[in-house]
């Protein structure tokens, strides 16, 4: 199911969105749709980064961890 929503966004923001259009994307819909289902999987595997980083070291998982928290903003889940 899909639902239709109304928002308004800076210009500069509806260039871009307009420019992907431009350069291949189907729509203004797929461009959006696409960088909130990239901020979901952000944001995903920040909750994921802190719960492993707040559990005892295993030491499988020490490289992904040290990776994962050297990236990420570990102070903020918004």
């Amino acid at each position: 199911m899909n639902v239709q929503m109304t928002v308004r966004i800076p210009d500069d923001v509806a260039e871009f969105v307009d420019q992907q259009v431009s350069d291949g994307a189907k729509s203004r819909a797929e461009v959006i749709t696409r960088a909130l289902k990239r901020e979901q999987r952000r944001r995903r595997a920040q909750r994921d980064a802190l719960i492993y980083a707040a559990t005892e070291p295993d030491r499988e998982l020490e490289g992904f961890v040290s990776a994962a928290a050297g990236q990420l903003d570990l102070t903020s889940l918004d």
